[in-house]
């Protein structure tokens, strides 16, 4: 039973999701929280992990370590993106089950699915159809994930949950250009613009993909939550059951950093999967929804953005 002074291994505390589900741990009073940095710990170095793992003894472990990125990011670093990902999370998990940590929390992410697959995208449908072509590597490593917790869950008892989140956006995000998600590269364009008066943004694509957008907050939220949980299901979406369309979203930026800015699209780029919306069912079922409006996310997301700006 999880409770304060539970011994818990938090793999991926400087990243966007990961430094929210730290914050969450702390607010809510866990004392004994175990972090490694990068430098300290490579989690891609099999032997390492097993004698970290070893040398402390875990009851709950939550899984936010991982390599990351948008649709360029992706499509160029294929290689990088499924061995780094496989390495990582095969680790921690075997490490896991070795040590016999029952209680395990593994986050993945909703292009895990089938590129056409039917909306709103149900768990059932994983495996169902051809996956989006230029993430496919980071998506394979992710089944591969959600298999090995189904496995272990399956034949030897364990409670590992993969909780599969829509796009996440909030403090401590990554900016980069070539390498973000699609909601940080809209702020950072939207705010490079603004400061070089410039008139307009090129963004990717059309414009016309649907996305869902979750506050880190709210999955942080849910990863506690289910942390709590026997559940009878290993896969489980969390998502906001919220969703606009690319250029939507742009709107929404430009109107709150710079009405007069003007959007154009690049059509020669992909576009990525047209629309994802998660089927919340599971998680609804067991008593989680998701609390953060948008408005309320954003200026959070902001004002995290201006500080390391500025720094």
């Amino acid at each position: 039973m999880l409770n304060i002074n539970s011994r818990i291994y938090l793999a991926g505390h400087r990243g966007l999701v990961g430094s929210a589900i730290l914050q969450k741990l702390k607010n809510s009073g866990y004392k004994n929280i175990t972090v490694q940095t990068s430098q300290q710990l490579d989690l891609r170095n099999q032997k390492k992990v097993a004698n970290f793992f070893k040398k402390n003894n875990f009851q709950f472990v939550i899984i936010a370590a991982a390599k990351v990125g948008g649709i360029y990011a992706n499509n160029t670093y294929r290689a990088d993106f499924i061995y780094d990902n496989l390495a990582i999370q095969n680790n921690i998990i075997y490490s896991s089950f070795l040590n016999g940590i029952k209680n395990l929390i593994f986050l993945g992410s909703s292009c895990i699915y089938p590129k056409n697959c039917k909306q709103p995208i149900k768990e059932d449908y994983l495996l169902s159809g051809k996956l989006e072509e230029t993430n496919e590597p980071y998506a394979i490593a992710k089944i591969a994930g959600i298999k090995l917790c189904e496995s272990f869950n399956s034949q030897y008892g364990t409670n590992y949950k993969c909780l599969m989140p829509c796009n996440i956006y909030g403090p401590n995000d990554n900016y980069d250009l070539k390498n973000s998600h699609f909601f940080p590269a809209l702020i950072a364009k939207t705010f490079n613009a603004t400061q070089k008066n410039k008139k307009e943004i090129v963004l990717w694509g059309s414009g016309t993909p649907k996305r869902e957008l979750m506050y880190s907050g709210d999955l942080a939220d849910a990863c506690l939550f289910f942390l709590k949980k026997k559940t009878k299901e290993t896969l489980i979406n969390v998502g906001s059951s919220r969703e606009k369309t690319i250029s939507e979203y742009a709107k929404f930026i430009i109107k709150k950093l710079n009405p007069k800015l003007k959007v154009k699209f690049d059509k020669t780029k992909h576009d990525g999967t047209k629309r994802k919306i998660l089927d919340c069912s599971i998680a609804k079922k067991y008593g989680w929804n998701s609390k953060i409006n948008l408005d309320f996310g954003f200026e959070s997301t902001y004002k995290s953005f201006i500080k390391n700006y500025k720094k």
